[in-house]
């Protein structure tokens, strides 16, 4: 869990990095960037998420 924590910080970070790179340079590739990373980091999130909840119904 310990390790979740840090990917989603280190995850939050590259987002941030990103769209202050669009708002310097205003190149579209930076914000498409940290769009894509955000809709993975959702998804990785939302399977992690889903595989808990079975855990804990397989165990009851």
């Amino acid at each position: 869990m310990f390790i979740l924590r840090i990917v989603g910080l280190l995850v939050v970070i590259a987002i941030g990095a990103g769209i202050v790179s669009y708002l310097f340079t205003g190149d579209k590739h930076y914000l498409m960037f940290a769009g894509r990373l955000a809709k993975y980091a959702l998804i990785f999130a939302l399977i992690v998420l889903v595989l808990m909840f079975l855990e804990r119904v397989i165990v009851l």
